[in-house]
């Protein structure tokens, strides 16, 4: 049984022996590092970095279900892509916006 599912995984049009199952592989390291920059004071975070990111993410997404073969592992490493930049740009915009204005109601 177990012999079979490799052989299917491995005889896939998006299996090890092409590039659609490297590149994605690949790309998790982007997502991989962007979660390790969850611990990075957020004034260390740059806003084009991380928009490019998550624009990368959702776009490669949609892209991910049209194309033959289906491609689930770019899928999924854009989704983890998208989300991981999504919230790092959230962490951003609350240190420069939200922080910035307590700060200036506190002092009035």
């Amino acid at each position: 049984m177990a012999t079979s599912k490799l052989q299917a995984l491995w005889n896939h049009p998006a299996g090890p022996k092409t590039i659609h199952f490297w590149a994605p592989t690949f790309k998790w390291g982007i997502s991989i590092a962007n979660i390790a920059d969850f611990q990075k004071p957020p004034e260390n975070i740059s806003y084009l970095q991380q928009i490019a990111v998550t624009c990368t993410g959702m776009i490669w997404c949609r892209c991910s279900t049209v194309i033959i073969p289906k491609n689930w592992n770019l899928f999924s490493v854009n989704v983890a892509m998208a989300a991981t930049g999504i919230y790092q740009l959230t962490r951003k915009i609350k240190h420069d916006y939200v922080s910035e204005a307590e700060t200036t109601v506190g002092d009035e």
